[in-house]
């Protein structure tokens, strides 16, 4: 009985202490064999390599990579472990032979190592070559067999082995020493591969390159002896040459790369770009860049967006200048001022609300709110302009007025709702130079901007007159994500289709800008609504466009924000935003958005609806909430005696022979610069002067403006120049009388202008007509 219950002591002890080497052989594996930092990687939509950043460590080593091309596979298994899909993780026949072979030589000349065991020697970062971590590595290696499968083991192998310099893994080295995937390599440049982890720090491409040659030959040769490889392959093969010093990674999208490296730092990223537009965006840069250097401007940006999906698919971050002009800026998310390009979201806003209609005349007059006076680019006046030329013409002043009429505030919740994430001042800190880039915004948020209307017009025409819940979302560079727009909604977005559809067809027409002499008409064949901008100081040139399927935007300045005479929009951020469109498939024009439209009369002179005493009428579709706006009120009826000399009544007329004629009449200050540029304008007939109860008149200052400093300057000879003072009145033949500081001064008939001196000081200027009308302007005059 003793000697049982010793035996059963015994040999519980012994199954303790096996299940306790179990244990041990079961948790001696770490869960994770690497943890070495990798390089963040990039790649197009079908795969390309786009860029790399190189690893913390300052090692190319790309991300675990679980699929190793089958040229490899037999390459590294014919030099390595021919028995590698049939031992268990060490190869006791091999293990004999080195050990023979190291006793004979009396050190360690061959290893006699598997694939896993050196996966496992790897992980275990060159530990000491003894036998007692030739143990360990069998052990390990075992259990790396039960844990993992032989092609995954493969796997870990071509990730993570040595490939000469600071080249690990397969992916890398392919990419360096053939600037190519592994996948397209040829067998003499895998078999290359294959032999470099042996010896990585004697033999690799640029150093014993004989050597290099010798090896791969021989393993080239065992391929062909194992039928893996036929004798053509094998000729052709020994004729390669083996690779000289390492090349540079692509860069393709090296700002995209930096973007996506600080949400995914050491990430494999397969991205939204296609490869080939972007290679061929950065050639077009590039070229750019070498003709707007010459001027001295250095940095451009490109941003290209499908708008059905969101997807970014080209990214040009900066152009290929030098690091004193910081090429490495990112200027697609950097803020900077708009200039104009933010000029069509107020006209669709106004439309929307109703405040206008697309071709409403707007005032282009000379303008000022208190200190603030607006110019256009050519610095001149059209008096009236309609809106969509006002637009498309990007002119200052009628859109300053625009901003004023619709409401600051109103406007600036518009722009808040299209989560322009860089407008984080107040309305009243912006001011109504807002419109005319007093505010900052980003390429990335622009570009957003302009695709989430696209899209909205796209929708609407494809879900019967439906919107959707989300339509200004972020745009999408990782091929994982998808855009999601939300639900389907009866309620508009921010902007009603009609509104967005009416913008876009006054932004489609080309349209030569006022006091540009080198304008170049571009291909009319592509409809593309497009907008330039400039901002103030000429620092920053805008060109955004848009199509059904793209929006294309341009940034081109300085990143310092220095800026350079020319460096306008549409001279050069236009010419690039063109040249991207040529890249892109055609696209037709976008559904006219019915359902949101009514057709209804519009006075052709002023794009007002029409009034009974509109000549001319077009039937027009325009916006439903565009029925708000009030008819015509330039149109007048005038009565007129039967030469149509003079206007008469009838006091002074028989009525039978009075005509009644409908007379396009602007009020006086728009009328003096609007018939400047329409000659065909003609101010209403005078009075006949035997005619009693003449109509109401009225005018107004055309110079200076109200509460203007002014400074007269001298001529050559020394002599103060006048200034000259100008009114406009609604019957120029009308004498009006001059007044400076209660002072008669003197008076003015059919042409009102007149000189003064004035001295230093404030002054009030003050004009009366025959009829009593009075006008008064208060002006500073300074040193």
């Amino acid at each position: 009985m003793k000697q049982i219950a010793t035996y059963i002591k015994t040999h519980k002890l012994k199954m303790g202490v096996l299940g306790v080497l179990l244990i041990a052989y079961y948790v001696c594996l770490p869960k994770h064999l690497f943890s070495d930092p990798t390089a963040t990687v990039i790649t197009s939509k079908n795969n390309q390599l786009l860029g790399a950043k190189i690893a913390a460590d300052g090692q190319w080593r790309f991300p675990q990579n679980d699929s190793v091309p089958e040229k490899f596979k037999a390459c590294i298994l014919a030099f390595e472990d021919a028995y590698f899909y049939k031992h268990p993780g060490f190869n006791p026949v091999s293990i004999f032979k080195a050990f023979k072979a190291n006793l004979k030589s009396n050190g360690i000349t061959r290893g006699g190592s598997t694939i896993t065991q050196q996966v496992i020697r790897l992980s275990r970062k060159g530990q000491d070559r003894t036998y007692f971590e030739k143990g360990i590595e069998i052990i390990l290696a075992t259990r790396l067999e039960l844990r993992e499968s032989k092609d995954q083991i493969l796997a870990y192998y071509a990730s993570n082995a040595p490939f000469g310099g600071n080249v690990v893994g397969l992916d890398a080295a392919s990419w360096r020493y053939f600037n190519r995937d592994a996948k397209q390599l040829s067998w003499a440049e895998h078999a290359t591969l294959a032999v470099l982890p042996n010896a990585p720090s004697l033999i690799y491409p640029g150093k014993n390159q004989e050597q290099l040659r010798n090896k791969r030959n021989r393993l080239l040769k065992k391929l062909l002896d194992n039928a893996t490889i036929d004798s053509l392959t094998y000729a052709l093969a020994i004729a390669e040459d083996v690779p000289q010093k390492p090349f540079a990674l692509p860069q393709s999208a090296p700002h995209l790369l930096q973007k996506i490296a600080k949400t995914h730092a050491g990430k494999r990223v397969q991205t939204t770009v296609n490869a080939h537009l972007q290679k061929r965006v950065n050639q077009l840069v590039k070229t750019h860049y070498n003709q707007l250097k010459q001027n001295n401007i250095h940095n451009a940006a490109v941003l290209i967006l499908d708008v059905k999906t969101r997807n970014v698919l080209a990214y040009v971050g900066n152009t290929p200048t030098d690091k004193w002009h910081q090429k490495d800026v990112d200027i697609i998310d950097k803020p900077r001022s708009t200039g104009s390009i933010l000029k069509p979201f107020l006209h669709a806003a106004m439309l929307d609300a109703g405040s206008i209609l697309p071709n409403t005349l707007v005032a282009d007059v000379p303008t000022q709110y208190g200190s603030y006076q607006p110019e256009n680019y050519n610095q001149s006046y059209d008096g009236a302009v309609p809106a969509s030329r006002a637009l498309s013409r990007s002119l200052n002043v009628p859109s300053v007025r625009m901003l004023q009429e619709f409401g600051l505030d109103r406007f600036y919740q518009y722009l808040k709702k299209l989560e322009l994430k860089d407008l984080s001042e107040t309305a009243n800190y912006y001011g109504l130079s807002l419109i005319l880039g007093g505010a900052e915004s980003s390429l990335w948020d622009l570009c957003k901007s302009y695709a989430s209307l696209s899209s909205t017009l796209n929708h609407f025409s494809e879900t019967s007159s439906e919107y959707f819940s989300n339509e200004f979302i972020e745009p999408i560079f990782i091929n994982s994500e998808t855009a999601n727009f939300g639900q389907k909604t009866t309620e508009k977005t921010l902007f009603d289709a009609a509104s967005i559809y009416l913008t876009y067809d006054s932004l489609k027409t080309v349209n030569r800008p006022e006091g540009d002499d080198n304008w170049e008409f571009y291909d009319g064949s592509k409809q593309i609504a497009w907008k330039t901008g400039t901002s103030f100081g000429f620092r920053d040139a805008w060109a955004i466009g848009s199509t059904k399927d793209y929006v294309v935007g341009v940034w081109v300045g300085n990143a310092d924000g220095e800026g350079r005479p020319g460096l306008v929009g549409v001279q050069t951020a236009a010419p690039i935003l063109f040249d991207v469109f040529k890249l892109l498939p055609n696209s037709n024009w976008f559904s006219k958005p019915f359902d949101e439209m009514q057709q209804v009369a519009i006075c052709k002179q002023s794009g007002h609806r029409a009034a009974p005493n509109c000549p001319d009428v077009l039937a027009e579709y325009i916006q439903i909430s565009g029925l708000k706006t009030k008819p015509c009120p330039y149109h007048v009826l005038v009565h007129l005696n039967s030469s149509a000399q003079f206007q008469v009544n009838s006091s002074c007329e028989p009525v039978a022979n009075i005509l009644h004629k409908p007379w396009f009449v602007l009020p006086p200050l728009m009328g003096y610069y609007y018939k400047t540029k329409n000659p065909f304008y003609k101010p209403l007939p005078p009075f006949r002067a035997d005619c009693l109860g003449q109509n109401a008149v009225s005018m107004e200052f055309i110079y200076p403006n109200n509460n203007n400093t002014l400074f007269l300057p001298k001529d050559f000879g020394g002599k103060t120049n006048e200034l000259v003072l100008k009114i406009a009145h609604s019957k120029p033949e009308t004498t009006v009388f001059w007044y400076l500081n209660e002072q008669f001064l003197g008076s003015t008939q059919d042409i009102h202008e007149f000189g003064i001196l004035p001295k230093k000081g404030k002054h009030l200027l003050t004009v009366v007509d025959t009829y009593g009308n009075e006008a008064k302007r208060w002006i500073t005059i300074s040193e």
